[in-house]
């Protein structure tokens, strides 16, 4: 019962034993209210229930559209050389993959893999050097770090050979860091046929094939 119920079934007996104290009326009127104060909640409307459903004797079955096929997860590959067989080559390229490709290219397309790799990994290292730009194109196109460069421009690249589709697969696994590198830290790599002054003054980390690296 409510609080407002409950008040007026109060204000009621009240009223009836003070305006009819020794009548017949007065008793009535207090049974009445007692039997309204004691009496239950109303009962609940009965829950409908709907009729039973009915099963068929055949399993409905939507047709599922096919699943595309998964792409194979890059971490599972077993070598570089696999790895970089499962990158596409021919997804689109921005303009900073680009250049770290091409880098790649001009500068270790004759190098095994892991040299290949070291390469980008250093410009990728060096744009998170405070000492150099923070683009891949910046680093590229830095005056006297890359001897492949004209001024600001990367020369032509033979788009399509076989050189260029592992250059960009190296650029892509440098630039997701998909792969560690030899020359993980180097920020500086030589020939090897050549002793530059500077090299004096740096840690020596790896060589791969003909380059030297150094952070």
């Amino acid at each position: 019962m409510s609080r407002k119920t409950a008040f007026s079934a109060i204000a009621a007996l009240a009223f009836a034993t003070t305006m009819f104290p020794a009548g017949n009326h007065a008793v009535a009127l207090a049974e009445a209210a007692s039997e309204h104060l004691a009496s239950p909640a109303p009962a609940a409307a009965p829950e409908l229930v709907p009729a039973a459903v009915e099963t068929v004797s055949e399993p409905v079955v939507q047709p599922l559209a096919p699943a595309a096929p998964e792409a194979p997860a890059l971490t599972e590959a077993g070598s570089l050389a696999e790895m970089v067989r499962m990158i596409d080559t021919a997804a689109p390229m921005s303009a900073e993959l680009r250049c770290l490709a091409g880098a790649v290219y001009f500068e270790a397309r004759g190098e095994p893999l892991a040299g290949q790799l070291a390469v980008a990994q250093v410009i990728v290292n060096r744009t998170e050097d405070g000492r150099f730009p923070r683009s891949y194109c910046g680093v590229v196109a830095q005056p006297g770090q890359f001897s492949f460069m004209r001024g600001r421009k990367m020369p032509k690249v033979r788009e399509g050979s076989p050189a260029w589709n592992r250059a960009v697969a190296i650029a892509t696994i440098a630039d997701k860091g998909l792969w560690e590198s030899e020359a993980e830290d180097a920020v500086f790599f030589h020939a090897r046929y050549v002793r530059p002054g500077w090299s004096a003054g740096k840690t020596r980390l790896a060589q791969i094939d003909t380059h030297i690296f150094y952070r």
